[in-house]
């Protein structure tokens, strides 16, 4: 089912329209020309420090709007991502929904969860399995095998 998009208010719109059209191959163009303007400019002006000051002023100016404009889009992005990921985990039958909303958690606790998949891997190589599996999983087979191991013995010595 395809989803209407919303416009959103002006400052949206025209944010939207900015980070587009900074990002295509017009925008660098017109860059890439200015800075030639600029420097043909240069004997006319005799290098001056004020022909310096214009490229100065100009290009810090675009670079503050910028940063701005990056960071929007970049955090709108980052949010979509993270709850496309979310709607997968929680429609997979056997995932883990401990990880939704991770992006919520303190720097402390995605490091820790970070360390608990990384023992997650280390038990997967160990049992040289491919398929994919949560911590609780693997913790569980392993006391399972254990148990298993343990009613062997019991059986062997027996």
């Amino acid at each position: 089912m395809a989803k209407k998009k919303s416009n959103g208010n002006f400052l949206e719109r025209f944010s939207r329209h900015a980070t587009a059209w900074s990002g295509s191959s017009w925008a660098f163009i017109i860059a890439l020309g200015v800075i030639i303007v600029w420097g043909a400019t240069g004997p006319v002006f005799h290098y001056s420090d004020t022909w310096q000051l214009v490229i100065n002023t100009g290009t810090t100016i675009i670079t503050f709007l910028m940063v701005f404009l990056i960071q929007r889009a970049q955090n709108k992005e980052s949010l979509a991502v993270q709850l496309k990921l979310d709607e997968i985990v929680a429609s997979l039958e056997g995932a883990s929904n401990r990880l939704i909303d991770v992006e919520d958690l303190s720097e402390e606790e995605v490091e820790n969860l970070r360390k608990h998949y990384q023992q997650l891997g280390k038990l997967l190589q160990a049992k040289e399995e491919k398929e994919s599996h949560s911590i609780d999983e693997m913790r569980s087979k392993g006391k399972r095998a254990k148990k298993s191991r343990a009613a062997s013995a019991r059986v062997n010595r027996s």
